[in-house]
């Protein structure tokens, strides 16, 4: 659990400014040119053109192994606790002592979260018997009558959004991974997400900006004297799993109350750069944090506007992201226009002030390279092959991603790794969406890394620091949720998910798997302005229905409709930004499913034979990147 307020405490500066230094930096570097794909530079890079079948089986059942031997361990020393503590074999629940241990306590609810956190994976891994019994032990121990401060998100993702995926799971009629249901299934586990969502729901009442507070006490609501203040994915990524939850029971409430928290944040946004800030104070409105990016504090926002429109079929959600989007290219995104050729730096995406563009600081952390995720969804390819490959070699250069590292001085600034998926989760949606053998290398190289650095007695171990690799005792959920599920699903060519399933489901922010059903596409309040009973006895509060407010952009929208299984209306999309304000021509939202990620113009490629042996980036380019990022070089800053 990332801190926010970090990024309110003033640090000490040895330079003019970040914007000063990036200036610096871009001058000193352009002198990189693409140089040709010789023999010399090819030779380093010739294994990642082809991948075994042998060797992709051998890491399938690794990566089974490396799940298997966590859970199991979670299951022998810590259950009915909430995590694991893999060094020392032995349970971890909220620290009571300390309640302002926000580190601990965000996360930790005493309710099994290890395990519930696990659901789906189980069942991707095609373990139907432990699945079955992995859902009685949630229904026998997990409750949410507790006397206990969390953080809204934090149960929102973790906990909810596991327990709704395991309920739509087991009542899926395409039944994809087998009968999930034990018996005498009575939707038990929909019953404890409705549970567990009213009493979050405490963090929206008396908000004068439809901003949750933070955090709740699972028995009391919100807690006098706690902090006001959130990030933008915080206050703004809790809209996928209430929706859910709202169409599954045709109670409006908690739809209405996470939409009117992004509504919010929308209308505060900068209306000149269209850039949102980082932390923002619930009771006065305000940005505490003017650091605009995509990492830490605000990357599930823009995910969660784009998987809106996917699963629900919203068109506001699609019309923010868009223009999202484009303020993100046209402000964060720096270096070469053309990632894959030219002269100048490999592109990234740095933190800028929100009203200005200004550059705010030298570092990216670590879980921003999930946007290469986002980007495949959208079908821009190319732009999340280059940020993947910045990232990959961050990787190579320290064995694990830092928290934080500074592109300045090309060291971390936050030195550790808790076992973080957001870089897997790249790596597997690109080689769903390419193909290329690269990726499957990728993934052996983290696998390998994962297990020669932090695999302990008990389980696998957050890194401390990754220069001299000491280790912490935690294993977060999130590893059993989504690393080891995408490092899974990457090496399991024939998983349903992977094949037959691809257009059928999306994952959610911690990697739970949501069926796209007619069911979540529907609401019975659709024309009446939400006039279905809330579930909250605070009905003035929640009376009138969401209006979203969009900033006008120049786009040309040609709007196709197409029938999807299950009897869902896709909206297939062609959006070309304004190549005046970009330089770009930027194509948006191709099919908005997983795995269904070319371009419109492109679109019947998913049906021909890929190129399987040639490099994502060149040689050359993928050379000069680990020059820039300095993986040959000494450590020593």
């Amino acid at each position: 659990m990332f801190d926010y307020s970090i990024l309110l405490k003033p640090k000490a500066r040895r330079h003019p400014t970040s914007q000063a230094l990036l200036d610096t930096f871009l001058s000193t570097k352009d002198n990189f040119t693409a140089i040709d794909n010789s023999s010399y530079y090819g030779k380093q890079y010739d294994k990642y053109l082809y991948f075994s079948t042998n060797e992709r089986l051998r890491l399938l059942d690794e990566s089974k192994k490396m799940f298997q031997f966590a859970y199991d361990n979670y299951m022998k020393y810590a259950f009915p606790l909430d995590e694991l503590d893999p060094i020392h074999c032995c349970g971890r629940g909220p620290d009571v002592e300390k309640p302002d241990n926000i580190n601990i306590n965000d996360v930790l609810g005493n309710y099994s979260l290890g395990l519930v956190d696990s659901l789906d994976t189980l069942a991707v891994m095609g373990n139907t018997t432990e699945f079955q019994h992995a859902v009685k032990l949630v229904i026998e121990h997990v409750r949410f009558n507790r006397n206990i401060t969390i953080q809204v998100f934090e149960a929102t993702i973790r906990v909810l959004g596991a327990l709704l995926s395991a309920h739509l799971l087991i009542i899926d009629p395409l039944q994809p991974f087998g009968n999930l249901a034990p018996s005498n299934y009575n939707n038990e586990l929909l019953d404890l997400a409705h549970d567990l969502a009213s009493r979050l729901l405490p963090a929206f009442e008396n908000a004068p900006h439809d901003l949750p507070y933070p955090r709740v006490n699972l028995l009391t609501g919100v807690v006098s004297g706690m902090r006001n203040d959130t990030s933008t994915a915080g206050a703004g990524s809790l809209s996928l799993e209430f929706t859910i939850l709202s169409r599954l029971i045709d109670d409006p409430i908690f739809e209405r109350v996470a939409r009117r928290a992004v509504n919010s944040l929308w209308t505060k946004r900068n209306q000149i750069t269209g850039l949102l800030g980082n932390v923002i104070d619930v009771e006065t409105g305000e940005w505490l944090s003017q650091s605009s990016g995509l990492g830490a504090g605000i990357d599930s926002f823009f995910e969660y506007l784009l998987k809106n429109y996917i699963l629900f079929g919203e068109r506001e959600d699609l019309n923010m992201f868009d223009e999202a989007y484009e303020a993100i290219y046209v402000h964060m995104r720096k270096g070469r226009a053309n990632c894959k050729e030219g002269v100048g730096l490999h592109p990234m995406y740095v933190n800028v002030n929100m009203h200005t563009g200004a550059v705010s600081t030298t570092w990216i952390d670590s879980l921003q390279a999930s946007f290469s995720a986002v980007q495949v969804l959208r079908g821009d390819i190319n732009e999340a092959i280059c940020m993947h490959a910045l990232y990959y070699s961050i990787w190579r250069k320290f064995g694990v991603l830092p928290e934080r590292f500074n592109w300045h001085v090309n060291m971390p600034d936050v030195n550790f790794y808790p076992l973080r998926p957001e870089f897997v989760e790249a790596t597997y949606f690109l080689f769903q969406a390419t193909k290329n053998p690269f990726y499957l290398h990728v993934g052996r190289d983290i696998i390998e890394n994962l297990n020669y650095y932090t695999k302990v007695e008990c389980g696998y171990a957050t890194v401390h620091d990754v220069n001299d690799k000491t280790l912490e005792d935690r294993m977060e959920s999130f590893f059993l949720s989504e690393t080891c599920k995408y490092l899974y699903l990457l090496f399991d060519e024939d998983n349903y998910l992977n094949k037959q399933g691809a257009n059928d489901y999306i994952f959610t922010t911690e990697a739970h798997i949501i069926p796209l059903m007619s069911k979540l596409r529907k609401k019975v309040w659709e024309n009446d302005g939400f006039s279905s009973p809330p579930s909250s006895t605070n009905e003035n509060l929640f009376s009138l229905p969401v209006n979203y407010e969009t900033k006008t952009i120049v786009l040309n929208k040609k709007k196709k409709q197409k029938s999807a299984k299950n009897s869902l209306e896709t909206q297939v999309v062609d959006v070309n930004l304004d190549e005046s304000a970009t330089q770009k021509s930027l194509t948006a939202v191709p099919n908005m499913i997983i795995n269904n990620t070319r371009k419109l113009n492109e679109s019947s490629c998913r049906f021909q034979p890929i190129e399987r042996h040639t490099l994502p980036l060149s040689a050359a380019l993928l050379f000069q990147l680990d020059e820039m990022v300095g993986v040959h070089s000494s450590r020593s800053p």
